[in-house]
């Protein structure tokens, strides 16, 4: 696998290093590319999650802290300068076979530094069952990019601060707070950052590419629709029902429904589910103007395989949160 490289050591702003996940997958040549990169202060959040249900919005302006919406679906996240992002992008598109090779890595890489690490769940690396490293993932055509976090020695008071989980994700993981439920590498191993990093390089890379003013400018190009304020905040339904559920292997779902005169107008999922297909044309646009009964939205979504759009979900579930 190539280490991917800058030719300079300027430290860009969150939506860069995703544009440059996306560049490295549409202009590279085929084959497995991984790199590292760090931030200042910065919360990220999932593709298909409200940001006011997941970031203390107030909190973040108040203390300089950016706040950015990523592609992949999966939870929300903080990140610093104590927090290693690591991004990993590949030609294999099998959803499962490329999450978990990747855990795998991972995993070996920290094990090799006599950290007990363990892969657990849909996207967590725990160590002594607390969370060190969360992943999560999307594709591009004939690609696919797994990105996540590694917490080297974060600002946990910050990250509790900055993000705000529903309580039945807390619950779920057996905690009842965000202090509780992350870890550090140096609680666990006396070893610098920069040691640290070129370990899991070492660990995953036999090779470099290193980035040119031409790659650089492009991605910065790219870049520009993480800073729009309709990609950031979202563009949700006027709500006249909502309903959240928690599905083991799935997440959490929240439905919202814009409904009048009991037809369906708009319907919109958030969570922090993993998609792995396009929800929106092959799911959402197909309950527009359909009558809110159980039978009107089964007859919508018949034979659509839910599992091919969210990482584990199945029809049933869906349809519970429709009349919960």
């Amino acid at each position: 696998m190539k280490y991917v490289a800058l030719s300079n050591e300027k430290r860009y702003s969150l939506p860069f290093y995703l544009a440059m996940e996306e560049y490295i997958a549409r202009e590279f040549p085929v084959q497995d590319y991984f790199f590292m990169w760090q931030v200042a202060p910065t919360v990220i959040f999932g593709r298909n999650q409200l940001l006011e249900k997941e970031v203390d919005v107030e909190f973040c302006k108040n203390n300089g802290i950016e706040f950015y919406r990523r592609k992949s679906g999966g939870g929300c996240v903080y990140a610093d300068e104590g927090n290693i992002m690591l991004s990993y992008i590949t030609p294999e598109t099998n959803v499962n076979f490329t999450f978990n090779r990747y855990m795998l890595m991972v995993e070996h890489a920290l094990q090799h530094l006599g950290i007990d690490a363990r892969t657990t769940g849909r996207n967590d690396i725990l160590i002594d069952g607390r969370k060190v490293s969360g992943n999560a993932f999307y594709h591009l055509p004939k690609c696919s990019i797994v990105h996540g976090t590694m917490l080297y020695d974060t600002d946990v008071n910050s990250m509790a601060n900055a993000t705000t989980p529903s309580a039945s994700k807390l619950k779920s993981k057996g905690v009842e707070s965000v202090r509780q439920r992350v870890t550090t590498i140096k609680e666990h191993i006396s070893i610098t950052l920069d040691d640290f990093k070129k370990s899991l390089r070492e660990s995953l890379c036999n090779d470099t590419v290193v980035l040119n003013d031409n790659d650089v400018m492009a991605i910065e190009e790219l870049s520009r629709e993480y800073y729009s304020h309709e990609f950031i905040y979202g563009n949700n339904p006027a709500c006249t029902y909502s309903s959240v559920a928690r599905y083991d292997g799935v997440g959490e779902l929240r439905l919202l429904l814009e409904i009048k005169e009991n037809i369906i107008r708009r319907a919109n999922l958030s969570g922090d589910f993993f998609i792995i297909g396009d929800i929106d044309d092959v799911l959402l646009s197909k309950l527009k103007n359909v009558p809110y009964t159980r039978a009107a939205v089964e007859e919508a979504v018949a034979g659509i395989d839910f599992g091919a759009l969210i990482m584990n979900l199945n029809k049933e579930q869906l349809i519970n949160l429709f009349f919960n």
